[in-house]
């Protein structure tokens, strides 16, 4: 009886079995079962499970349209922006009318800064989907990119309008009125949207933003309260709470309640590296690290607390421990960490491998477009190798990307300074003083650049302004004193001056505004003074000796400033105007080898200076080694392609010794576009136009060389018109060529070949 009992159980497990291995071979039972564990860890918002789970789906039956745009989903939870596109891209390809993916994907798009392409996906759910209010929510998200503000709230109330229950599109609405400059009417939405309890961002906590923005810190701190007792383990509050505290200048309090936040959430990340960050954010960096150091002893697994360690060991210089971390996270990670590798090119640029640099932050952000930080560092590493088109681009892109990354637009403005482009310096300073209202530096720097645009009260309130936020920095008071210098008020701009280095011993920009108006004056004695009395309050300065140097150089004093200007180089070997002041002194008081040698030994630390190599080639064409000077003007161009002097120079040499003359007339022609009011430049390209056989050309530069002399109020150049006088032979207009001829004599009768010049304006007389 038991036997065949047994063997009916065997057979129905058998069946079973059977049943069961057939099911799970069926592939598509397999990707449901993947797809449906993947909506659960979801759920539980367990993302790298749910993104695990998903991609099986996927990898199952390809062609899952629905699992692509889960696993999309999610990519977005975990800030995967790169897999997410490629996965709505690939659910579009699959499915052109998903037009959910459509949304996501132009809103990723404007996100980016991929202004055309999201536009695409916008007029198409304008055109098919009207009446859905996500369509309307994207073109505002787009239309908000582009800062038309007003026409972004237009978008939004119609999205309101189809579906007026959804608290996200009241909160979208007040942002953009708020950023529309519409408090008024941002204000109600802000409310609006907490009382409908929106989901994709925390409404009371932008509401408290909103209220912090205008210093209305009773009322920012009673939202932000609020959130934190109803989500007493959530960080996010608490951290606004901290900023609320820094905004309002409670520095004591802010620091004693992120240490109580980091007591009370301990195996938070977000909560416990607060304390670190706040030490960061005031600047003091050693603090910073002892905390980030502990934090690393204590969670060294925590891949936030390793980066940030990272980036602090960074800036304070402790390059070698820094870069080991990070390689230990680049040796851990299958796939290479791109935060570790930005930070990888961060330490090339601080080893000084520029190209290494380059190359690594370009892997980066090809890979990575909408990565802002490694634009920015790529703009440095193309800044510190002379590259400085590229540099804007990268720092452009950088705020296109992250518009609040106030280190990008400080570098703008300092490259704005460097062009001497005052409306980009305006610009990029009114955008520091937006983020940081407290930042007495952006209000100096628009100072300036109003100086520069001839806005003299508008300055003047900018300058006031620094000085009112930071009374104990030298930056206001130094654009005092450039503004009384500017109105010539010369003893209101010496005090201001004063005050500037009272405050500041070693700002080298005050003692050079102090110097130059007493030179102004010609009280040349009196700068000297000035400048040895700051000397000796600053000994190491190296500015100074370079400022010193130059005085000294105007009462040709050559000995006492080559002495002051090799104390300059001594002290900073990087400072480069004090070696070409160096080089130049040297060479005026005759002695070629030595000035050489200050040139070659600067290059040894400023490798990209081109123009040591510039001043090289004119010290030895001086030696009439011209060859040499050939190698030098070639090695500048290496370094700066299209640099003109260096163009100008090379072509004129090439055409004096029978060089190539396409390669002249090439250099000739980049010389004149860069410097196309010097009257030398002119004249070389006229003369390769010549050796080219060029003559009409020749001729309108040669003019265009004696127009730019007279308007340049420069002695009339023999040279110009003898060269003048070969294109109008050349070109059988005797004439004309005899009435140069003379004016060759006229201006300098001791012209070289001047008996040559005889002979030949005998003979076209005759």
């Amino acid at each position: 009886m038991n036997r065949p009992s047994i063997i009916r159980v065997l057979i129905v497990i058998g069946c079973l079995a059977v049943v069961l291995t057939g099911c799970t071979r069926d592939p598509n039972v397999r990707k449901q079962k993947y797809f449906e564990s993947g909506q659960r860890y979801y759920e539980e918002g367990r993302y790298r499970e749910a993104i695990i789970q998903f991609r099986n789906a996927t990898q199952v039956d390809g062609r899952f349209t629905e699992a692509h745009y889960q696993v999309a989903q999610t990519y977005t939870k975990v800030k995967d922006w790169q897999h997410a596109y490629m996965e709505l891209s690939r659910t579009l390809e699959l499915d052109p009318e998903n037009y959910k993916a459509h949304v996501d994907i132009a809103n990723l798009l404007t996100a980016d800064g991929e202004v055309k392409p999201a536009q695409e996906h916008v007029d198409l759910l304008l055109q098919k989907r009207p009446n859905d209010p996500d369509t309307h929510l994207a073109a505002a998200n787009l239309l908000g990119k582009q800062q038309r503000y007003n026409e972004a709230i237009v978008e939004i109330k119609k999205a309101i309008a189809l579906a007026p229950d959804r608290g996200d599109s009241y909160l979208d609405l007040a942002l953009a009125q708020t950023m529309a400059n519409l408090p008024a009417a941002a204000e109600p939405n802000y409310k609006k949207a907490i009382e409908l309890k929106a989901a994709g961002a925390n409404p009371r906590l932008a509401l408290a933003a909103f209220y912090q923005a205008r210093g209305r810190y009773a009322e920012a701190e009673q939202q932000v309260q609020q959130i934190i007792a109803d989500n007493p383990k959530d960080p996010e509050p608490r951290i606004a709470l901290s900023k609320l505290y820094i905004a309002q200048g409670k520095r004591s309090e802010a620091e004693e309640y992120m240490k109580q936040v980091k007591r009370e959430l301990p195996d938070d990340p977000n909560a416990y590296v607060l304390l670190g960050d706040y030490y960061f954010l005031i600047g003091d960096l050693d603090r910073a690290v002892a905390e980030y150091e502990s934090l690393y002893n204590d969670h060294p697994k925590e891949s936030k607390v390793k980066k940030n360690y990272i980036q602090l060991l960074i800036l304070k210089g402790r390059i070698d421990e820094a870069n080991k971390l990070n390689e230990q996270i680049l040796g851990s990670s299958k796939a290479q960490d791109v935060e570790a590798l930005t930070y990888r090119g961060e330490i090339q640029l601080h080893q000084g491998k520029l190209n290494e640099a380059i190359q690594t932050l370009q892997s980066v952000s090809s890979r990575n477009p909408g990565m802002a930080v490694a634009h920015y560092h790529l703009g440095l590493a193309y800044s510190q190798n002379g590259d400085l088109e590229h540099a804007g681009a990268e720092w452009q892109q950088a705020i296109q990307l992250q518009p609040d990354m106030a280190d990008a637009h400080r570098s703008l403005a300092s490259l704005a300074l460097q062009k001497g482009d005052m409306s980009g310096l305006q610009h990029s300073a009114s955008e520091i003083i937006r983020l940081q209202p407290t930042a007495a530096d952006a209000y100096a720097m628009r100072a300036f650049s109003l100086m520069g645009r001839k806005q003299i009260p508008a300055a003047e309130l900018d300058a006031r302004k620094a000085i009112q936020i930071a009374p104990q920095s030298g930056v206001g008071y130094l654009e005092m004193g450039h503004l009384n210098a500017m109105q010539q008020r010369f003893s209101e701009a010496e005090n201001w001056y004063k005050q500037a280095l009272n405050h500041d011993p070693n700002s080298g920009d005050a003692l050079r505004g102090l110097l130059n108006i007493y030179v102004a004056q010609k009280q040349l004695d009196k700068a000297i003074t000035a400048a040895n009395a700051q000397i000796a309050l600053s000994p190491n300065n190296s500015t100074f000796y370079d400022l010193l140097g130059t005085l000294l150089v105007n009462k040709k004093d050559y000995k006492g400033a080559e002495t002051a200007l090799k104390k300059a180089v001594e002290l900073d070997k990087h400072n480069s105007d004090a070696i070409t002041a160096l080089g130049r002194v040297q060479s005026t008081e005759g002695a070629a080898d030595a000035a050489l040698a200050t040139f070659n030994d600067g290059l040894k630390n400023n490798p990209k200076q081109a123009d040591f190599y510039i001043l090289m080639g004119g010290v030895y064409e001086s030696k009439h080694d011209l060859e040499q000077a050939k190698s030098a003007y070639q090695n500048a161009l290496q370094i700066k392609r299209d640099d003109p002097v260096a163009s100008n120079n090379l072509a004129y040499l090439l055409l004096q010794t029978s060089g190539n003359p396409d390669l002249a007339l090439h250099l000739a022609q980049t010389a004149r576009r860069g410097l196309p009011q010097l009257s030398n430049v002119a004249d070389t390209l006229g003369w390769a136009f010549y050796q080219k056989g060029i003559y009409g050309s020749a001729i309108a530069s040669f003019q265009d060389a004696i127009k730019l002399s007279a308007k340049n109020k420069e002695p009339d150049s023999a040279l110009f018109h003898y060269h003048l006088r070969l294109a109008y032979a050349k070109s059988e207009q005797p004439a004309l060529a005899k009435q140069h001829l003379e004016r060759v004599l006229k201006i300098d009768p001791k012209y070289p070949d001047a008996d040559d010049v005889r002979k030949e304006l005998s003979q076209l007389k005759s």
